[in-house]
C-alpha cells in the first residue's frame, strides 16, 4: 500500500476540520455562525496561502463556493418548500384522522399503525413535518385515553428517522451523500437502489420501538402539564388610606417586587393614565392587572386595595365571589427551527400582541432543571423550548391555523384547505418522475416548487420559512471541508490510517467498524456535517482495499442517519424530548439497543447485497 505523506495545506484542512465539529457540537454559537466562520476561515486561507504544485493551482477559494449551486443542496431546499405545501394545505388530515379514531379503539394496534405511517411518510418527506403532524395526535390521545405520552412519542419520533434512511429523498443526509459520490465520479444511486435492505432491517428497528420501547421507558409526566396556575385578569381598587394612597407607580411596583404587572390605569370612566414611573395613584382608581390568585390577594392586601373580577365590579373577590375566567384555555407552544420565536425572544417577536396570548411559563429542552431568572418576555427561545400560553379559544385556534408554530391543546385539528389533493397530487409527480429516472430530483422538486406556488397550494411567505438557513450554511460549509480534504490528500491519508490500524481483518469487519465510527459521530456533531466529510473519506478506504464503493458509501449514509442515541443528535429529537417530558437518560435507554440492532443488521445485509 503507497504511503501518503500529507503536506501543510493537508494537516491545516485536517485541524479545521477538527475545529468545525466542535464548533458544531456547541449549543451556545449558532450552527450558522459556527459554519460561516469555518468558511471564511478556509476560503481566506487557500487565498492568502495558494495551494499549488509546478505552477498549477490545485484548489482556489472559488472551488468552496461551489457548495451554494451544489445540486443536492438545490433539491434539499425544494423539497423542504415543497413538503412545506402539503403541512400548510392539510392534506395529510385523513391519515391523521384516521390514525387518531385507531388510538381510540384499540392503542397497540395504533401504536403499529402510527409507526409504519410514521417511517413511510419519511422516506419521502423531511422528518420535521412528519413529528409536528403526529405529535398533536398522540398527546390528545394520551388524555383521553389516559395513558402516558412519554410510552409513545420517542418510539413515533424515531420512527421517523428509520423511514428516512430509504430513499435518497428521504432525508438531507441521504441527498449529501449521493450527490458526493455523484460528484467524485461514483456510481449514482437511484431511489429506491437500498429501500430493500432498510426494510429489513428498519422492520427489526419499527417491531423493537413497537414491543419493547415502551416498556422500557418510564412514565413521564410533558414538562408543562399542570405545572403554572392559570393566570386571570382583574381590578385593584386603590383604597383611601392604604399603602397605593398617593405613591407614585414605581414605589407601588417596588413594594410589589417588581413583579406586578399592570395593563392599564383608569381613573374615571372615561380617563386612563399613561403608566409612567412617576403617575401618582389616587384613591378610587382601577389598577388593571394579570395573574394567579393567590398573587392577586397578595397584591391586594400588600397595597391596601379591593381586588375585583374584572367583569364584576359589583361584588369584591372573596370565598362566594371567586375569580372567573370563561373561554381560558392553556395551551404549550414548541419551538421549532424557522418559527416566529426560533432564536428570539418573545417581547422582540411582539408574541402577545401578534396572537393575543399571555405567555405563562417556559421550558428549556436544554437544560431543564434550570430555572427561569428575570423577564420571561426577555429569554432567547431555541428550537426545543415549551412555552405555556393562556387565552381564548379563538385565540389558540388561531394560533394552531397559522401554520407557523407547533400547538399542543390536546387536540388533533389540522389546517384543511381545497388545495389539499393538488398539493398531494403534484407531491406524489416529484416522487415519480425521480422513481422512473424521467427527471434528476433536483429537476423534479424544483418544478414540483414552481406548481404548488403557481397552483396556490404554497404562499412565497410559507416557501421562505420552510428554509433553515443553519442547515443551508453547515451543508455548503460541510462540502467545503469535503472538497478541500479530497483536494489536499487528507481523506486518503486519513483511508490509508484507518486501514492499517484494522489490517489483517476481513473487509466486512472493516465496513461495520467505519459505519460504527459514523454511527458515533453524528450523534455527536450534525448528521450532514459527518456524512459529506465522511464519504470522501469511506470512498477512498474502499480503493485502498480495492473492494466495491458502494456498500462504504451505504455505510456512511446509515451510520449518519443513526441519531437514536442523543436528544441532540437529530432535529426532531428535541422536538420529541420536550413533548414527551424525557431526559437525556431516555434515549441512551432506547436509543443505544435500537443503534445496535440497526448497526449488526446493516453490517450483515451490506456484505451479502454487495459480495464483499
Amino acid at each position: 500500500m503507497q504511503a501518503i505523506t500529507p503536506d501543510a495545506h493537508g494537516l491545516a484542512v485536517l485541524i479545521l476540520t477538527v475545529v468545525a465539529l466542535i464548533l458544531f457540537t456547541r449549543d451556545d454559537i449558532p450552527l450558522e455562525s459556527s459554519s460561516l466562520a469555518i468558511l471564511i476561515l478556509l476560503v481566506a486561507g487557500f487565498q492568502l496561502v495558494p495551494y499549488e504544485k509546478a505552477g498549477d493551482v490545485l484548489l482556489s477559494p472559488m472551488d468552496f463556493f461551489a457548495g451554494f449551486g451544489n445540486e443536492a443542496l438545490v433539491a434539499i431546499c425544494a423539497l423542504m418548500m415543497v413538503g412545506k405545501a402539503l403541512e400548510t394545505t392539510g392534506a395529510l388530515q385523513p391519515l391523521a384522522n384516521v390514525v387518531s379514531r385507531a388510538w381510540s379503539t384499540r392503542p397497540v394496534l395504533a401504536l403499529a399503525a402510527t409507526l409504519v405511517a410514521a417511517a413511510l411518510l419519511s422516506a419521502f418527506m423531511n422528518n420535521t413535518p412528519i413529528v409536528v403532524l403526529f405529535m398533536p395526535i398522540l398527546v390528545g390521545a394520551s388524555m383521553r385515553a389516559k395513558f402516558p405520552v412519554s410510552g409513545v412519542m420517542m418510539p413515533m419520533g424515531l420512527a421517523t428517522i428509520i423511514g428516512g434512511m430509504s430513499t435518497t429523498i428521504g432525508t438531507s443526509t441521504n441527498l449529501l451523500v449521493v450527490g458526493v459520490a455523484r460528484d467524485l465520479g461514483m456510481h449514482e444511486f437511484n431511489l429506491f437502489e437500498w429501500f430493500l435492505p432498510v426494510a429489513v432491517v428498519g422492520g427489526a428497528g419499527l417491531l423493537f420501538l413497537w414491543l419493547v420501547a415502551p416498556r422500557l421507558l418510564p412514565d413521564r409526566a410533558p414538562p408543562m402539564g399542570d405545572t403554572s396556575p392559570r393566570i386571570f385578569s382583574a381590578q385593584l381598587h386603590v383604597k383611601e388610606g392604604g399603602f397605593a394612597d398617593g405613591r407614585s407607580l414605581s414605589e407601588v411596583l417596588a413594594k410589589a417586587d417588581g413583579n406586578l404587572r399592570i395593563d392599564k390605569i383608569q381613573r374615571t370612566e372615561s380617563l386612563f393614565l399613561a403608566k409612567l414611573p412617576s403617575i401618582k395613584i389616587l384613591p378610587g382608581d382601577r389598577l388593571f392587572v394579570k395573574d394567579s390568585p393567590e398573587n392577586l390577594k397578595h397584591y391586594e392586601q400588600l397595597l391596601g386595595a379591593t381586588l375585583f373580577n374584572i367583569s364584576d365590579i359589583e361584588h369584591p373577590v372573596d370565598e362566594e365571589t371567586p375569580l372567573k375566567a370563561e373561554g381560558q384555555h392553556l395551551a404549550e407552544v414548541v419551538v421549532t427551527r424557522g418559527s416566529p420565536l426560533h432564536l428570539r425572544s418573545l417581547a422582540a417577536a411582539r408574541f402577545s400582541t401578534s396572537y393575543g396570548l399571555l405567555p405563562l411559563a417556559v421550558h428549556r429542552a436544554r437544560a431543564p432543571s434550570s430555572q427561569i431568572t428575570g423577564d420571561l418576555n426577555q429569554i432567547l427561545l431555541r428550537a426545543g423550548d415549551v412555552l405555556l400560553v393562556q387565552g381564548s379559544g379563538d385565540a389558540i385556534a388561531n394560533l394552531k391555523d397559522s401554520g407557523t408554530m407547533l400547538v399542543l391543546d390536546g387536540t388533533t385539528t389540522l389546517p384543511k384547505t381545497h388545495h389539499a389533493k393538488r398539493a398531494l397530487f403534484i407531491m406524489g409527480s416529484v416522487i415519480l418522475f425521480a422513481a422512473l429516472g424521467i427527471l434528476p430530483i433536483s429537476v423534479s422538486a424544483l418544478v414540483g416548487l414552481g406548481l404548488m406556488l403557481a397552483t396556490g397550494c404554497l404562499a412565497w411567505r410559507d416557501a421562505a420559512s420552510a428554509l433553515s438557513i443553519p442547515v443551508v450554511m453547515i451543508i455548503v460549509t460541510s462540502l467545503a471541508l469535503g472538497k478541500a480534504l479530497m483536494g489536499t490528500g487528507m481523506a486518503d491519508y486519513l483511508a490509508v490510517g484507518f486501514v492499517n490500524v484494522a489490517s489483517g481483518l476481513p473487509a466486512p469487519v472493516i465496513l461495520s467498524g467505519f459505519m460504527l465510527v459514523m454511527t458515533i459521530m453524528t450523534n455527536i456533531v450534525s448528521n450532514n456535517a459527518a456524512a459529506v466529510i465522511g464519504t470522501p473519506i469511506a470512498i477512498s478506504i474502499a480503493q485502498q482495499l480495492g473492494v466495491s464503493v458502494e456498500p462504504f458509501i451505504l455505510a456512511v449514509l446509515f451510520g449518519a442517519n443513526m441519531s437514536f442515541a442523543t436528544p441532540y443528535g437529530y432535529q426532531t429529537n428535541l422536538l420529541i424530548m420536550t413533548a414527551g417530558g424525557y431526559r437525556s437518560a431516555d434515549f441512551l435507554r432506547i436509543g443505544i439497543p435500537l443503534t445496535i440492532i440497526m448497526w449488526l443488521g446493516f453490517s450483515m445485509a451490506l456484505p451479502m447485497l454487495y459480495q464483499l
